[in-house]
């Protein structure tokens, strides 16, 4: 089932939505669940079954974390650097033409498969419970986000959209490009500008990941959003 107009215009409000609830895991406490978030709970696993130290199975979950949250950011920065952050944070869906430049030779929605790395990265500071419901959650909204837009793009673009789709695929992206390249020329600055919340939080999980602290994380992932929203004040609308 593809979202509705009205869910794509509401999008990262639903997101935000989303995390929130997976943060904050309101059904633990009806539960009586321990207050554990999954970086913990994954480290404890292989330290009990005796196959890592929990210092080192607590590293390898952080890099984990970090690995995600760079691919995350350099996947969502590619693409808006040929989207433009002006289309990539519009309220309204856009078809103007086939962007066969950079990422979205490989795949046809980057953005997404972006933000579903840096779900997981996310994943790792919240409760175990709240982690499959936000990765779960957030992954069947994208999937019905990539419906919408994709039947948007079919009435608007028609049979040059559908010539697209047969040769790059929706998530799983191509190890080799599937199309010529365009002469579309990317805008690095502004799309670093434009996904700045996203490296943000690659500097948080790197800097303050080695203090073995979620809260000091959460607290360092909500400046990131937080400067993200003043930056987006300033970045041109078309």
């Amino acid at each position: 089932m593809k979202a509705t107009p009205l869910e794509f215009r509401f999008r990262f409000y639903i997101l935000a939505a989303l995390y929130f609830l997976g943060f904050a895991a309101p059904w633990d406490y009806w539960l009586h669940a321990d207050s554990i978030r999954t970086w913990q709970f994954l480290a404890a696993w292989p330290a009990r079954s005796g196959w890592l130290s929990f210092s080192a199975a607590t590293m390898i979950v952080l890099l984990i974390g970090m690995a995600c949250a760079l691919i995350g950011a350099l996947l969502r920065t590619w693409g808006t650097a040929y989207l433009r952050p002006s289309v990539v944070q519009d309220s309204a869906m856009h078809g103007e033409g086939i962007i066969a430049a950079g990422p979205f030779r490989y795949v046809r929605n980057p953005l997404y498969l972006g933000t579903l790395f840096h779900t997981v990265a996310l994943a790792l500071l919240m409760p175990p419970t709240g982690a499959v419901f936000c990765i779960l959650a957030i992954g069947i909204f994208q999937l019905r986000l990539i419906a919408a837009e994709g039947s948007f793009l079919i009435a608007k673009l028609g049979e040059p959209y559908l010539a697209y789709c047969a040769k790059v695929p929706r998530l799983a992206p191509a190890l080799t490009p599937r199309i010529p390249a365009s002469t579309i020329q990317p805008r690095w600055l502004l799309a670093f500008l434009g996904e700045i919340y996203m490296w943000g939080v690659v500097i948080t999980f790197a800097i303050l990941g080695w203090r073995y602290n979620s809260i000091l994380l959460i607290k360092g992932v909500l400046v990131s959003l937080g400067i993200s929203l003043i930056v987006r004040a300033f970045l041109p609308r078309r």
